[in-house]
């Protein structure tokens, strides 16, 4: 895991030049401490921080080909490079590094940018063609790398981190209030979208050609694709899909075991790092020997028990953080500069407490359990709509609200986590009058809303559910936000065996009643691996872990909380109602005042991140 940036201009680079992109470098310092580079050629600039996880002596970037006329940076693993470079070698192509990223060029050297189908990863990477003269950028299926980038006054500028961007000179900030109105609606930003006003991320499965004249194309490489409804077949026995499963993960874990440093697990002591720790421990014994977790000193919310049997039964050592509800606050500015995002809640800051303790044990490679609930229905929303369709709950709305479900999922009766009529009303009551006169033009649900509604047109329930949760909540939420940024805060690179591309192809061929059976939740996995986690973590309800909020944090009375939501600087920012501020820090501020969450939003704590935001990234610029 690395990180990486550059710009294209319409002019030969320049000994200013080289001092932009050396800055826009030293951003990236937290994404590869071990060593740094720029190169210049022509009118393009490279930065590159690397973090040594393959090919320690020689793995250093940019890469290029044999002739050179082919260079590359890359941030992230290619996990099956071994095999490609074996077919690479079989063509007669020289490889000069160890390194698994090298594989690339020559890829492009055969396929052209086809090659990007042939890859099982995780990364963001930006490929010069000298001879073309053109720029191909591209982020993994899943999105678990991130990748941002503006097309300004003839500049094509790139980066892991908008931060690095905000760098050169010819960008300025100014808040994109769609980004904003998504943060409030759903779990977090959704590509292409940001904070930030024509600051782009680019999508998972696509990619990008910035060619010699300028011109910026943007293209589909890969997508989730439920079968519809005519399309489903049910004629394997249950047996087989759990021997695909295992033979599949097996060869995940595989792959991410691929490394010339230590990997270690983080272990929830819930069903998927259960399982993570234990197949690794049958089937590649000695490969892992750490293991980290987060315990919590309110016995509510402590799953210590859970952690500590997963990891003697696995051989594992135990490094267990007991992390301060104090801590947030300590960690929730820094949790913010790393995320370039507002949180809709303060987990980020035990993720990072997390990916702290991996470092000062001088690990850089971590595995973790998310993916699992999306592809293999784990959240109560899919046991929700069994009982809908068993008649035991009813999503009855408005016909206004019917009429907006159907624009927006292609089902006037599908429920994705609330009535967003009713939801606007109170986005309206917290935006200011300036913000709410621009309100139609801002709306996340009628402005470029990001969902392909064709991807869940005549698919089953489970099926729509689960493409939404993926686009919506997992890849730039969980795995970037949450995943990504709070690990490489750190310098550590996290790895997701449930997010295999193959596995996830594979789960979209397994009946939704193999996933779902009566009302029991990834049925299909807790068959499979039945014989290696314990009848204990087997059997255990789903644990929904929810940090404390901006309640806790107004009961504190910590200093920089309450200026940042003072009545004064809210009217100056000119983004939320300083009166309706005003009525919610009363309401939360009362002595032991909880949010019931999930089903109750956190809504100050949007405003103070978002405040966060403001002072780190909008006042310089």
């Amino acid at each position: 895991m690395c990180g990486i940036c550059g710009f294209v201009k319409n002019t030969a680079t320049t000994l200013t030049d080289r001092e932009i992109i050396q800055r826009m470098n030293q951003k990236l310092i937290h994404r590869g401490p071990d060593a740094q580079d720029v190169m210049l050629y022509e009118n393009l600039a490279f930065g590159f921080t690397r973090l040594s996880i393959i090919g320690l002596n020689n793995g250093m970037q940019p890469i290029s080909n044999e002739d050179d006329s082919v260079t590359l940076i890359c941030n992230g693993e290619i996990f099956n490079y071994v095999e490609l470079r074996e077919e690479l070698w079989k063509k007669g192509h020289a490889f000069k590094t160890d390194t698994d990223v090298e594989v690339l060029v020559h890829l492009y050297e055969e396929h052209g940018v086809e090659f990007i189908n042939k890859l099982n990863g995780q990364f963001a990477f930006a490929l010069y063609d000298k001879k073309r003269r053109r720029l191909i950028c591209a982020r993994d299926h899943l999105g678990i790398i991130p990748f941002f980038y503006t097309l300004v006054n003839g500049h094509f500028i790139f980066a892991s981190e908008i931060k690095a961007i905000l760098e050169h000179p010819q960008v300025s900030s100014s808040v994109d209030l769609t980004g904003l109105d998504q943060v409030m609606t759903f779990p977090g930003l959704i590509s292409p979208r940001t904070m930030f006003d024509n600051i782009q991320s680019l999508e998972n499965g696509h990619y990008l050609i910035y060619d010699n004249q300028g011109q910026l194309s943007v293209h589909e490489y890969w997508d989730l694709d439920y079968p519809t409804l005519d399309q489903m077949t049910d004629g394997k026995p249950e047996s087989e899909y759990i021997e695909a499963i295992e033979e599949v993960f097996n060869t995940s874990l595989k792959y991410r075991l691929r490394a010339d440093v230590p990997s270690a697990v983080y272990l929830s002591g819930g069903l998927d790092s259960s399982m993570i720790a234990s197949m690794v421990n049958r089937n590649y014994p000695d490969s892992i020997k750490e293991a980290f977790s987060i315990d919590f000193t309110d016995p509510l919310y402590s799953e210590s028990y859970y952690q500590k049997l997963v990891a003697s039964e696995n051989n594992m050592n135990l490094n267990q953080k007991v992390f301060q509800y104090e801590d947030i606050s300590d960690r929730l500015i820094k949790s913010i500069y790393h995320s370039e995002c507002p949180i809709k809640e303060t987990y980020n800051t035990a993720s990072l407490s997390l990916s702290e303790s991996v470092r000062n044990k001088n690990i850089k490679v971590i595995l973790s359990g998310e993916g699992a609930d999306e592809f293999f229905a784990g959240y109560v929303g899919y046991r929700f709509d069994k009982m809908r369709e068993e008649k035991l709950v009813s999503t009855e709305a408005c016909e206004s609200e019917k009429a907006l479900r159907e624009s927006l999922w292609g089902d006037r009766d599908f429920l994705y986590e609330r009535n967003y009529l009713e939801f606007d009303d109170i986005k309206r009551s917290l935006y200011s009058d300036g913000v709410n006169e621009n309100f139609d033009k801002i709306n996340c649900l009628k402005n470029g809303f990001p969902l392909n509604k064709e991807r869940v047109h005549n698919r089953h329930i489970l099926h729509k559910r689960a493409y939404i949760d993926y686009k919506l909540r997992l890849v730039d939420h969980l795995v970037s936000d949450h995943g990504d940024r709070m690990g490489m805060a750190n310098s550590v690179e996290v790895r997701y065996p449930f997010l295999d591309k193959d596995l996830i192809e594979l789960s979209t061929k397994i009946p939704p009643d193999l996933k779902l059976s009566d009302f029991t939740e990834k049925y299909i996995l807790r068959q499979m691996g039945s014989k290696y986690v314990s009848r204990e973590i087997l059997d255990r309800e789903k644990f929904h872990f929810i940090a404390p909020g901006s309640p806790f944090l107004l009961q504190q009375n910590i200093e920089y909380i309450n200026d940042l939501l003072s009545y004064d600087l809210i009217k100056k920012q000119g983004y939320f109602n300083p009166d309706m501020i005003e009525h919610l820090k009363k309401k939360y501020g009362q002595k032991g005042y909880t949010i019931n969450a999930p089903y109750e939003n956190d809504l100050l704590i949007v405003v103070i991140t978002f405040g966060i935001m403001l002072d780190l990234f909008f006042k310089k610029h």
